[in-house]
């Protein structure tokens, strides 16, 4: 892979080195070379600089069937590139190392553990910790939220989960899809606890399932709907629920509902602008002008969205300039020059599915173990 331009040399370098062309099986090959990015082009807003015929020819050939794995990758590199000169992204309330400590203790009673991960950002939201602190318990993957992912997105990751031998199930919390299924799953995969229960003539108890993951990745919500009731707080922003609550459904499940936990230093800040992006962290942690940029310059890239679908949304010609350039012009026309408002406005747009069926991430290479 080609290195990233520098400093010195960024503005010698062309978005698409060279035409698209076929290979040997047919097969339409399109070369992109680095993204046109200084270490300070967040705040410049130095980042894709293409030319009219350029931004033109994007929609005949870069289609999502063309996005294969290798352009994930260098998606990945240039967002690695990109949070380089940024503020660092931290967040750890007091409360999440007290509900972490008693988590420990509590997935000991634990007969299943149900992981939640947002299905936008599944690698994100996946704690370092999590495999080492389960062990051998039978463990649920859900991806909650897959309405606002592709059925070509949902597809990988099913794949890719499938191959590491992982249960998983795809969710929508708000509207209650999956829930039914992940109910019957949990069940299931305890069936012999009661077994050895009535082998030592003890008498049959309810399943145990914890509810565990980052924070506002919709757990309490699911729990909410396979209780069809309100029992635990939910709300779209991280941080609310703060201590440990079981409940029971039914007469044989109990669920433990769990504030969200999270690494106490994010030293993957590409994730942590991920986690930023898709509002799975606190709003005072980041700085939302420089999310909101990475967010446009990652947009169009993206073969389902790309430059010309956001100058049309906006209505703004940002002059081939997406990034900050981009977000400067928007706060003009809409927002008096506000461009804190400007960048809500880009991120709540992307929250709240405006720009389509969106995944940021898409499964690494699977190496079978």
């Amino acid at each position: 892979m080609a290195s990233l331009a520098s400093p010195t040399n960024c503005h010698s370098w062309a978005p698409f080195a060279a035409a698209p062309r076929f290979g040997s099986s047919n097969k339409l090959i399109v070369h992109v070379a680095p993204t046109l990015l200084a270490p300070n082009a967040v705040g410049a807003g130095l980042t894709l600089n293409l030319s009219q015929k350029q931004k033109s020819s994007i929609p005949n050939f870069t289609t999502e069937g063309l996005w294969e794995e290798t352009d994930w990758e260098k998606l990945d590199a240039d967002l690695n590139y990109w949070t380089r000169p940024l503020r660092p992204v931290q967040w750890y309330p007091g409360h999440i190392a007290k509900t972490e400590k008693e988590l420990k203790e509590q997935l000991k009673l634990m007969d299943v553990v149900i992981e939640v991960r947002d299905a936008r950002i599944p690698m994100s939201t996946s704690h370092p910790q999590m495999d080492l602190w389960l062990g051998n318990r039978k463990r649920i993957l859900v991806l909650n939220r897959e309405d606002m992912i592709s059925t070509a997105d949902r597809n990988a990751w099913a794949t890719f989960f499938a191959r590491q031998g992982l249960k998983v199930v795809f969710s929508n919390g708000q509207l209650g899809m999956g829930t039914m299924k992940l109910g019957r799953l949990a069940k299931s995969l305890a069936t012999n606890v009661n077994v050895k229960r009535r082998a030592k003539g003890l008498l049959p108890r309810p399943v145990r399932a914890g509810i565990v993951g980052y924070p506002n990745v919709g757990k309490s919500s699911l729990i909410n709907r396979l209780l069809k009731r309100r029992m635990c707080p939910a709300a779209p922003r991280p941080g609310v629920t703060r201590e440990l609550k079981w409940v029971r459904f039914g007469k044989d499940l109990e669920l433990l509902d769990s504030p969200g936990i999270i690494p106490m230093r994010l030293t993957d800040q590409a994730a942590a602008i991920k986690l930023a992006i898709c509002d799975d962290i606190g709003e005072r942690s980041y700085d939302v002008t420089d999310v909101a940029t990475i967010l446009l310059q990652m947009l169009v890239r993206l073969p389902a969205i790309g430059p010309e679908a956001l100058s049309k949304r906006y209505r703004v010609d940002a002059d081939s300039y997406f990034g900050k350039t981009f977000l400067d012009k928007l706060s003009l026309q809409l927002f008096n020059g506000d461009v804190d408002q400007a960048s809500f406005r880009v991120l709540n747009d992307f929250r709240k599915g405006k720009f389509g069926w969106i995944s940021l991430e898409r499964p690494p290479k699977y190496v079978a173990k």
